[in-house]
Order: structure tokens, then C-alpha cells, then sequence
């Protein structure tokens, strides 16, 4: 298989590529992570992937092609109606947001971009995940645990709140996690 970059810092994603034996090195840069506000939500996970990627490939530009790594991007962001639901900026910002998705179903979009030698592959995956009513002490709790300020919406579907807040989610588990990984598989085989 062609060398592989992930632009993410993520470890679930890191994790996610591991489980699939796909070898891959990291390779991060800050990226602006704003997207016009007239975009659809769906397009936005895409467009910040994008320019993820595109930083990395202005990192590596001047390794030889033969020699060029695909560049793997992602971005996931929660949508509840036609809202994103970002990252949350505090404990009480996560309480918060996780009072808006007790007892509503929400989307996870994540977009994917790899960058390679021929060109570009790029797709969003979409979840659908519902949760079961939630007390406001569930979610302390949660919080207060887990930590969650570094998660689109506030939660890990890993987690506790995963475990016995979702009632049930309507595609891939893992792109919930932060990338959907059987795609990104048979993205890269499409390469080959």
C-alpha cells in the first residue's frame, strides 16, 4: 500500500487506522477551520478536511512524486436540525449542547479528503444517532468524567454516554467515532 499521512492529531482516528493494519505516519498543521456561512452543512466536514489536507501537500511539495504520500484529511462536525454543533468551549458549554441532543436525533457527518498523485477523492459519510432522554445529572456526570471538550457535540459514542444514552444510531458506528473507516478502506483500494 502507497504511504499514507493522516492530518489529524486525533487518537480515535489514529486508533481507527491502526484496528484496520493501514500503516500511516502523522503529519498536522494548524488549519483555519471557518467555512462560509452560506455552505451546506453537509459540504462544511469536506471543505475543512480539504484544507487540512492542502496544508499538508504544501508541506510535502517538494518530495518527489514518486515519492508522495496520500495525504488522508478529516473532519467531523454534529448537526442537530440545520445547526452545527461544534466543539464545546466549556463544562458548562458541553452540558449545555448535550441537554440539546437528549432525547433528538442528530446527525455526524464526517468529510473525508485523500489527497494523491492522480488527484483528489473526497465524500461525507452521515449518521444518524438518536439519544434516550437524558437527566441533567447523566450529563454532569459525563462531563465531569470524560471530559469531552475536545469532541464535534460534546461526546464520545465510545464512552459511558454511548454506552446508555443511544437508543440507536442509523449507519457507520465508526464515523460517529471520527472516521468512517470502511470507506476510507475502499477509497484507498480504489487506488491501488
Amino acid at each position: 500500500m502507497q504511504k499514507i499521512i493522516l492530518a489529524s492529531q486525533s487518537p480515535r482516528r489514529k486508533q481507527l487506522l491502526e484496528w484496520a493494519e493501514i500503516p500511516f505516519d502523522v503529519l498536522v498543521k494548524n488549519t483555519d477551520e471557518n467555512f462560509p456561512n452560506t455552505m451546506a452543512v453537509e459540504e462544511v466536514p469536506v471543505y475543512i478536511a480539504r484544507n487540512k489536507a492542502l496544508a499538508i501537500a504544501d508541506l510535502i511539495k517538494n518530495d518527489s512524486a514518486a515519492t508522495k504520500p496520500v495525504i488522508l484529511a478529516a473532519d467531523t462536525v454534529v448537526v442537530l436540525g440545520d445547526m452545527i454543533i461544534g466543539k464545546p468551549k466549556d463544562r458548562e458549554d458541553a452540558v449545555n449542547i448535550l441537554l440539546a441532543l437528549s432525547g433528538k436525533t442528530h446527525r455526524v457527518i464526517t468529510g473525508v479528503v485523500l489527497l494523491h498523485t492522480t488527484g483528489e477523492t473526497a465524500f461525507a459519510d452521515i449518521t444518524e444517532v438518536s439519544f434516550n432522554p437524558l437527566s441533567r445529572q447523566q450529563i454532569e456526570f459525563y462531563v465531569d468524567k470524560y471530559q469531552p471538550f475536545d469532541k464535534a457535540g460534546a461526546y464520545a459514542i465510545q464512552e459511558w454516554i454511548g454506552v446508555i444514552g443511544i437508543k440507536h444510531i442509523n449507519g457507520d458506528f465508526y464515523n460517529v467515532m471520527g472516521l468512517p473507516v470502511n470507506r476510507v478502506v475502499q477509497a484507498l483500494a480504489a487506488m491501488q
